[in-house]
């Protein structure tokens, strides 16, 4: 068998279950073979060994299962980074590069702020990502779960951060061995989704219920993250968290209502939903 004929078989019995069937499984194909999608594409008459079309049948099997494919693949990109993830983390998504993109832009605007918290890090696509582009940067990492802690200690060493990250298993933020008031910038994509939303959502038990259930209307964790991080923000330090789009105008209205003296903005990504509330204290 070669590859049009593999790839032509497995879309077809991945269509039910996926919206981009051919480009799926062109994704499989190539990482199963260990080649570019580019060179699948190319390539269409290239044969296939014994091997790779049984990884790649029992990789079909797992999708028409209803299992993620970069759970298959066991790798994700996110930020130009191709992450390594395991089931005990969330798949990093392109909209929190929004929350990246502005935490690196303060960071640079402020050459003495160089101090990071990446509240929940999960498969570590925040920290790695700011370590990677701030040279000089100290990210302090958090996640409840040492699973997922262990994951993003793998993505530090294999992107070579190691030395810039400080990973910690706790609740949020820590309760000693950290000095307060150190943070000038704090990042979090918490569990934002509300409970009864969460189980009618087609991720529901295929993905890390720890890391998205936020409780009954999804701003649980963001409530107790307000009253920890003024003790924990440097002055002028900046607080950005990733929110549910459809939360936007409830999470900005938690926010004033918890903090006085700070600037608050909400930012859309660029599908134009609400996606990131970004607090400065003064």
């Amino acid at each position: 068998m070669n590859i049009n004929l593999l790839l032509e078989n497995g879309a077809r019995q991945i269509e039910s279950f996926s919206d981009t069937p051919q480009l799926d499984a062109q994704v499989l194909i190539a990482h199963i073979i260990g080649k570019p999608r580019s060179w699948v594409a190319a390539h269409g008459d290239a044969p296939l060994t014994d091997p790779q079309i049984d990884s790649a049948q029992q990789a079909f099997t797992r999708l028409k299962d209803g299992e993620p494919l970069p759970y298959i693949l066991g790798c994700w990109e996110f930020f130009g980074l191709e992450l390594d993830i395991t089931h005990d983390v969330l798949i990093p998504r392109p909209e929190t590069e929004l929350l990246v993109e502005k935490a690196i832009a303060r960071l640079k605007a402020n050459p003495r702020q160089r101090n990071v918290a990446d509240v929940g890090t999960g498969s570590g696509a925040i920290a790695v990502s700011i370590a990677m582009h701030v040279p000089d940067v100290h990210v302090y990492a958090t996640d409840i779960s040492r699973a997922a802690l262990n994951v993003a200690r793998r993505n530090a060493e294999k992107f070579h951060v190691h030395h810039k990250i400080k990973f910690a298993e706790c609740d949020l933020l820590p309760n000693k061995n950290v000095e307060r008031s150190m943070f000038n910038v704090v990042c979090a994509n918490l569990p934002y989704i509300p409970t009864t939303t969460l189980r009618q959502l087609p991720i529901y038990g295929k993905e890390p219920t720890l890391a998205l259930d936020g409780g009954a209307d999804g701003l649980d964790l963001f409530r107790r993250l307000f009253q920890l991080a003024p003790r924990w923000l440097a002055p002028q330090g900046m607080l950005l968290l990733e929110i549910e789009s459809t939360l936007g105008m409830r999470a900005l209205s938690l926010a004033y209502d918890s903090f006085t003296d700070v600037s608050i903005h909400l930012r859309q990504d660029l599908a134009g939903k609400d996606r990131l509330l970004e607090i400065v204290f003064k």
